[in-house]
């Protein structure tokens, strides 16, 4: 089984607060993958966990490392790096 990862800068200009969370989740959820979401050098949480990564703190411009597990990891990392590189706040 393969991993991979990817670094993400966020494009809402509100951070990952309850809407961009609530949609990350949700798209973390429906890909099946395996998923964790880090900030910084912090420890990982698990995506797919609206309070989870609401817990992180993430903000406009932060970064956050993605993971995950999987034969498909590749292509659902870059569809939830599309979706975090969005603005959702405009």
């Amino acid at each position: 089984m393969s991993e991979a990862s990817r670094t993400v800068r966020i494009g809402s200009s509100n951070g990952l607060h309850a809407r961009p969370a609530k949609l990350f989740a949700q798209a973390v959820k429906q890909s099946g993958a395996n998923v964790t979401i880090a900030k910084g050098s912090g420890s990982p949480v698990n995506a797919a966990s609206i309070l989870g990564v609401i817990a992180l703190g993430v903000e406009y411009g932060d970064y956050v490392t993605l993971t995950a597990g999987g034969d498909n990891a590749e292509n659902v990392l870059d569809e939830l790096a599309d979706l975090l590189a969005t603005d959702h706040d405009e």
